[in-house]
């Protein structure tokens, strides 16, 4: 005899787009090549002067420039040719354009406020 259960509930699906996307989200497949990873990897380490920062900002670099639909390796030809000191900027602008414009990353924004409002306010 078989137990029927009676019930106002949706069926439960396994293959629920939601469920899929939490399952996959720290299992990204490869976005370029070997070669190209170990170009940008080793062009930031010998930047940053530091391994594991040159990895991380690399995976950035690559995953921005996706997102954007830019080819990692020409992108990395453009940071080449910036004379030294010139790159932090490049890459926050870069880093910025797939961010929420309320959460932004290395600017500062000031708000200017109305003096006669300020010289009320104790600190």
């Amino acid at each position: 005899m078989s137990v029927n259960s009676v019930n106002n509930l949706p069926q439960s699906s396994t293959n629920d787009a939601t469920t899929s996307f939490f399952e996959n989200y720290y299992n990204q497949s490869a976005t370029v090549s070997q070669n190209t990873n170990d170009a940008i990897i080793g062009y930031f380490t010998q930047v940053t002067g530091d391994a594991t920062s040159g990895t991380i900002l690399a995976a950035s670099v690559i995953k921005s420039a996706n997102a954007q639909g830019m080819n990692p390796m020409l992108l990395l030809d453009q940071f080449r040719q910036l004379p030294p000191g010139e790159l932090g900027p490049y890459l926050t602008v870069l880093m910025n354009m797939n961010r929420v414009g309320t959460s932004l990353l290395g600017i500062n924004l000031n708000p200017s406020s109305n003096k006669y409002a300020a010289r009320c306010i104790l600190a």
